[in-house]
């Protein structure tokens, strides 16, 4: 059995507060778990798509902490 591997998916919200989206990865399958409010799913496919739309939907958080500034 392939090693267990994750990454994470975060948004700031309004308020300039963090969510973040774990995604856990073993196999062909990804388990998301959300760090503000303990939402879970199981996907294969596009894990971080779905987590992103659970940030957005749930709390707000649409700003992009990692996306440059346009000067």
């Amino acid at each position: 059995m392939p090693p267990m591997q994750s990454s994470k998916v975060s948004r700031w919200d309004q308020h300039g507060r963090e969510h973040t989206v774990h995604v856990s990865r073993s196999g062909m399958q990804r388990a998301l778990v959300c760090e503000t409010c303990g939402w879970r799913r199981g996907t294969q496919f596009l894990p971080w798509l779905k987590a992103e739309e659970h940030l957005v939907e749930a709390h707000q958080a649409d700003v992009d902490p990692t996306a440059g500034s346009v000067t």
